[in-house]
């Protein structure tokens, strides 16, 4: 099967595609067909190396955290009726022809397999964060890089918690955030004097998506450290605010909450390009440059 791997830490040009036997599952895993698999910042970050301090990684190396696909063989402990079964959630080695899925839930018919490849890392990550912020319905949380795929997904899950957002973005993304329930404002020099006529009433929580050096000025805007925290600044908590990492947590619930409500009409994922996947290099050079309305998909 054709697979994307890398030998040594680098930047995109040391992706190759390769040929490989397809893997075979494990106990409680089983391998799927890949139908579509999403592109996430952690990709290019792991292929760079930013891991290596707290993450071993062992060469050559598979890439893709995340995929949707059609079962076709299952590992110890794992009924063999999933056969056949779609299915989405995260694995390891997804850029590839067939992959492992460690974590999983069925895929509903009305959900695309384009866009269930896309949905596991931004859907736990949100609900996650959420959930660790303690943002309660009445508050007023603001998003840092509000349009990529986490900020997408965190602004609809705080909406139906009943939680007003702000997310900031460039200018020709704000109708993209008003569309999700947010009030956008755009980032740079001067945020704290446009936030604050947004929310007379203060902002209660800031999450950051980008790691861009935001810290600071979140933790002035809400007045607590601790009721800041980034999923991509690995500094956050040098400034007294937290760092929120994986390994997933309930992925399976999350999942499943995530996709009945995508089902309901209350959720929804916006691809904003496809690649085949000998252009994951391409893919990850696009997510790399932090302007990605949403989410990228490979679709092998």
């Amino acid at each position: 099967m054709k697979a994307i791997q890398f030998s040594r830490y680098g930047g995109p040009e040391v992706l190759d595609t390769v040929e490989i036997d397809p893997p075979h599952p494990g106990p409680g895993e089983l391998r799927i067909k890949v139908c579509a698999a999403g592109v996430n910042p952690s990709d290019w970050k792991r292929r760079e190396g930013q891991y290596r301090a707290f993450e071993e990684v062992g060469f050559p190396s598979g890439v893709g955290v995340e995929a949707s696909g059609i079962v076709d063989e299952v590992g110890p402990g794992v009924a063999s009726t999933f056969v056949g079964d779609a299915v989405f959630g995260y694995g390891r080695a997804t850029m590839a022809e067939h992959a492992i899925l460690t974590h999983w839930v069925h895929k509903p018919d009305d959900l695309p397999f384009e866009i269930a490849g896309g949905l596991p890392v931004i859907s736990e990550t949100a609900w996650r964060s959420l959930d660790e912020l303690g943002v309660q319905a009445g508050e007023t949380l603001l998003v840092s890089d509000a349009a990529g795929g986490i900020g997408s997904a965190v602004i609809q899950l705080a909406r139906i918690r009943g939680i007003t957002t702000i997310g900031t973005a460039s200018p020709q993304k704000h109708d993209y955030l008003k569309n999700l329930g947010a009030i956008p404002t755009t980032y740079g020099p001067g945020l704290a004097d446009r936030v604050r006529p947004l929310a007379p009433e203060g902002i209660d929580a800031a999450l950051d998506v980008a790691g861009s050096g935001i810290i600071p000025e979140l933790i002035a805007l809400t007045g607590d450290p601790t009721r800041v925290l980034s999923v991509a600044d690995f500094a956050a908590e040098e400034y007294g605010a937290r760092f929120s990492h994986g390994p997933p947590k309930e992925p399976e619930r999350v999942l499943a909450d995530v996709a009945r409500l995508y089902s309901m009409g209350q959720f929804r994922l916006h691809i904003e390009r496809s690649f085949p996947l000998e252009q994951t290099a391409e893919a990850q050079t696009i997510s790399a440059a932090g302007r990605v309305t949403g989410k990228l998909i490979i679709s092998p």
